[in-house]
């Protein structure tokens, strides 16, 4: 772009997030709407559940949305003629038909706009000192695979959810590039591993993410893009970090559609500042010596809102 056109607004850009909404804290919706916001989209959210507050913490009480409510709210949405979007975004669901009606939704809303992009972030599990295991009902992994995952332009699956998804466990880095080849075969264009236990060349205390983009060029042969990421392990569990990543994802893409590097770049260094002042702000709210407690370690959203907008590149991407 010219200098001066960098003035000119964006086409605006509406995103369809369907995810958790909990009262206190940043999860789901909560977790995705505001750097969403920050970052120049309009967000419409269909809130999955409605909870008290994540469910990691000792109590929770709230609401489950059905697939039948689901349904009724996009009729209403659409009975405006107010049904399009340019990008969907999911996480965590428990229940199969609900996840069958987002994909409904989805193929749907790519008739009307054929250039919708379905960012996914395929919630299953993850691992716990080597040893994966599910965290959703284990009927979600076929209707994943075999319907969502081929709908879906972008997905952010962690290793164990990757392996999951292909059949195939991951051991080295050039057999993590290998299940993204197939996961790419199964439909989306984009697939970051947003987390591994693979060794991290800087050593044990970086954490390994792995990204591949493929695009079609003009004449028809295909480009792979691959990238690896090493962050600082921040030692704590936060909540909602996901659905954070898989946001910020989203808007850097856009922002940088045919760069994954400084795509992932971006959106990592970003989500090291939020952990960075979570983990310090939750340290000293719960005084020397003590672990923080879930509330203590909810996100620090709102205090990071200029390091989502603008974040200075603490982390760098290595391309493969």
């Amino acid at each position: 772009r010219a200098g001066g056109a960098a003035m000119e607004p964006e086409r605006e850009c509406r995103v369809l997030s369907i995810q958790s909404h909990v009262v206190r804290g940043y999860v789901g919706n909560k977790a995705a709407t505001f750097p969403l916001q920050v970052l120049g989209f309009e967000v419409d959210t269909v809130n999955s559940v409605q909870f008290s507050n994540h469910t990691g913490y000792a109590h929770w009480k709230g609401q489950v949305l059905n697939s039948d409510e689901l349904h009724e709210l996009y009729e209403g949405l659409k009975l405006n003629k107010v049904n399009q979007y340019d990008y969907v975004l999911t996480g965590y669901t428990r229940d199969t038909s609900f996840l069958a009606m987002v994909v409904d939704i989805v193929q749907e809303l790519k008739q009307q706009n054929s250039n919708l992009v379905y960012v996914c972030d395929p919630v299953m599990g993850d691992k716990w000192n080597g040893e994966g295991s599910m965290y959703v009902p284990k009927d979600l992994l076929p209707v994943y695979r075999d319907k969502v995952v081929p709908v879906a332009d972008i997905i952010t699956p962690n290793q164990f959810e990757a392996e999951l998804l292909t059949g195939r466990k991951i051991h080295t880095e050039k057999e993590a590039l290998e299940v993204m080849d197939m996961l790419h075969a199964m439909g989306p264009e984009t697939v970051v591993i947003t987390s591994s236990d693979l060794q991290a060349p800087l050593g044990n205390d970086y954490l390994i993410a792995l990204g591949s983009h493929r695009k079609t060029k003009a004449d028809g042969t295909k480009m792979t893009q691959r990238i690896r990421v090493e962050s600082p392990k921040v030692d704590a569990v936060f909540v909602g970090t996901g659905d954070l990543f898989a946001a910020m994802l989203l808007a850097w893409t856009h922002k940088h559609p045919n760069n994954l590097k400084v795509a992932c770049e971006k959106t990592v260094s970003a989500m090291q500042h939020v952990l960075q002042r979570t983990i310090k702000s939750a340290k000293a709210q719960a005084g020397e010596g003590n672990k923080p407690n879930s509330a203590q370690l909810e996100l620090r959203m709102v205090q990071s809102k200029k390091d989502i907008e603008n974040p200075e590149i603490i982390v760098k991407a290595t391309v493969l």
